[in-house]
């Protein structure tokens, strides 16, 4: 009883974090395109450029995040974070992604997705940044289905995506969420990889998982 009412818990955030997620991009002027579907369930496994990949993703499906500890402390959006079910992760403690691992097995089980920006950090957009193989050590052990995600942004022209939607080095949020919001708008591209299985050396797995996204990103673009 106790594990059912757990699941269901976990299922009805993601199932909130989804709907406010997307409300806010329809209130930001953000049109979604989508080429493919994700399986629920799956380990999700995208680039990252900004804060608002977290509202995209979660927008075109119920999904929990893993996201550095830090990410907790950050003004408005750490909250908003918490609230929605988000795992945070010391990185500096090898031994806290076994406690990850064990957060993330009932999201899985009460099938919802758990998404992972295994580039550790956002970038300008114009590449991916190489993968940490890490986090992927629980979803190899417990077996888990993994699904790629590549994300690219457009923007009018005369506009910037590196500067006004990626969120990236010594930028501030407040004025960059200012520029954000005076685009007339944005569009947000997401193609779907197709799932499998998290299997065989960790590292080459990233390697495959970050070439994946690569060729994803120059799909959608």
């Amino acid at each position: 009883m106790a594990l059912g009412r757990r699941r269901h818990d976990l299922a009805v955030k993601a199932a909130w974090l989804s709907r406010t997620c997307s409300k806010l991009l329809q209130a930001l002027g953000v049109r979604l395109v989508e080429r493919g579907k994700p399986s629920p369930g799956a380990v999700i496994v995208a680039n990252h450029v900004s804060y608002i990949d977290i509202m995209v993703l979660s927008a075109l499906s119920p999904v929990v995040f893993v996201a550095k500890r830090e990410v907790r402390d950050w003004p408005v959006f750490g909250w908003f974070a918490a609230k929605a079910g988000t795992r945070f992760i010391n990185r500096e403690r090898r031994g806290d992604v076994a406690r990850i691992g064990d957060e993330i097995a009932p999201v899985i089980a009460a099938g919802v997705g758990v998404v992972l920006f295994l580039e550790g950090t956002t970038s300008d957009g114009k590449n991916v940044f190489p993968f940490r193989a890490s986090l992927l050590a629980p979803a190899i052990t417990e077996g888990w289905r993994l699904v790629c995600a590549g994300l690219v942004y457009d923007v009018p022209v005369g506009r910037s995506v590196e500067h006004e939607v990626c969120w990236w080095g010594d930028m501030t949020l407040p004025p960059h969420l200012l520029n954000l919001a005076s685009l007339p708008w944005l569009e947000a591209k997401v193609g779907w990889g197709e799932s499998l299985l998290a299997e065989g050396d960790r590292k080459v797995l990233a390697e495959e998982l970050r070439g994946k996204v690569v060729e994803l990103r120059g799909q959608i673009s």
